[in-house]
Order: C-alpha cells, then sequence, then structure tokens
C-alpha cells in the first residue's frame, strides 16, 4: 500500500482523513481493487482506527470502496459499462456547470480561471522544447493536467450550485486515474495533436464563459467532457 500523508489536527479527522484517502484513490497511490485494512490505514495516517472507520463509511457511500471485511475494503474497481454510464452522467454535469457558470460567475473567478490557462500555455510552451516521450515532458503534462483539474473545479465553484459541485465531486472521483494516463499515453504518439486539441478547447470554453454565453459554454464542455472521457474509457478496457 502506498505511503499517505500524516495527519495532525484533532478537530475534524473524520473529516481530513476521508479528504487524504479520497484523495490517494483519484491520485493512483491507492490502487483500483486494491485490500487495504482500517489498521493500515490508520498507521499510514498516524491516527487512530475511529476516524478512519467513519471515513470509509462515507467512502462506501461514495461508491469508492467496497466492504471486503469487518476491518477492511478494497478499492471500487468498475466494469466498463458502469464506467461508461459514469461517464454519460459527468458529460451532462459539467455542461450544466460550465452553462451555470456562464450566467453567474463573477470577475474575481474568471479571472482566476484565465491565470490558470494562462499558466497552463506557458507549460506547453516548456513541451514543445523537451523531449518527445522523456521524463521532462512527462513532468510538464502533468503539470498542465493540474491546471486542467483546477480549471474544472473554478467552473463548478462559478456554477454557484452546491448540489451540482457534490455530484460533479463524486463522478470525477471515478475515472480520474485513467484520464491521467489517457493523456499521458497520447504524449510522444500519433495522437499527440488530439491532446493538444483538449488543451486549446479549456480556452474556447473559458471564452464562452467569461462571454456570458451560457448556450455555447454548455455545448463546449459537454463536447470537451465526451471527448476525454471516451479517450479514459478506452485506456481502461484497452487490454
Amino acid at each position: 500500500m502506498g505511503q499517505l500523508p500524516h495527519l495532525s489536527s484533532p478537530a475534524t479527522l473524520g473529516d481530513q482523513a476521508y479528504t487524504a484517502i479520497r484523495d490517494a484513490i483519484i491520485s493512483g497511490v491507492l490502487k483500483r481493487g486494491e485490500k487495504v485494512t482500517e489498521r493500515g490505514l490508520a498507521e499510514s495516517l498516524d491516527i487512530s482506527a475511529t476516524p478512519v472507520r467513519e471515513a470509509l463509511r462515507r467512502l462506501e457511500q461514495d461508491r469508492l470502496v467496497e466492504r471486503a471485511g469487518p476491518r477492511s475494503v478494497r478499492i471500487a474497481k468498475f466494469e466498463e459499462e458502469e464506467l461508461r454510464e459514469f461517464t454519460m452522467i459527468e458529460d451532462s454535469l459539467r455542461a450544466l456547470s460550465a452553462r451555470l457558470a456562464a450566467e453567474k460567475s463573477t470577475a474575481a473567478a474568471r479571472r482566476e480561471m484565465r491565470e490558470l490557462l494562462d499558466k497552463a500555455d506557458a507549460l506547453r510552451g516548456q513541451v514543445e522544447g523537451a523531449g518527445a516521450g522523456s521524463p521532462e515532458e512527462r513532468e510538464l503534462v502533468v503539470a498542465i493536467l493540474e491546471c486542467m483539474r483546477r480549471f474544472h473545479e473554478l467552473v463548478d465553484r462559478a456554477s454557484g450550485n452546491s448540489t451540482l459541485i457534490q455530484m460533479l465531486r463524486m463522478v470525477d472521483a471515478f475515472g480520474a486515474e485513467e484520464r491521467r494516463a489517457g493523456v499521458l499515453s497520447e504524449v510522444g504518439g500519433e495522437r499527440r495533436d488530439a491532446v493538444e486539441e483538449r488543451y486549446r478547447q479549456h480556452r474556447a470554453i473559458y471564452d464562452a464563459i467569461a462571454a456570458g454565453d451560457a448556450d455555447r459554454a454548455e455545448d463546449l464542455m459537454r463536447n470537451h467532457s465526451r471527448t476525454a472521457n471516451t479517450s479514459r474509457v478506452a485506456t481502461r478496457f484497452s487490454d
């Protein structure tokens, strides 16, 4: 089992444990199908088993873990049809989020989006100078992906709808690892242009949001999400 960060604050250890374990699942530190125990997680987080037990109950409700025994769980591993259905849900939710962001976002929120895209553009410029398939290129792409992930978070937050945001947090956790692996697998290969196109789509989505064009923002985000999700499902079940 991968090493998780130690936790120290006694105030909300259950919430901290939930966030730490969830992030470990999304990032791939905890692998799909891996069996983990409450004690092992507690030791890795440097806390008692009680907040871990509370966190795992919440993660079961999120369908990110499945009960494997009285004191153990298995990280959920979804079948192809189930993952495809999750992506269909995500496409619709993200499209709605972009529409609401175009209608309701503040100037401060749009400034944060623009700054993230500017940072991603600067990183893209460095990618051009990196060797195709090199470790440097992959590190830069990971950094760009982080900018794009944060961009989506900003769009979601700008929607101003707490129910929608919570639903997006749930579906986003189902395929983050596959999404990242899919993009990285295309870097340096024949589909590198497709990867670049997806980055450019974020700028177009931002432009529509900044212009207050809700219809265009919704359409662009739906198409962008569908393209990304098609790639990640294909990556997951390519064997």
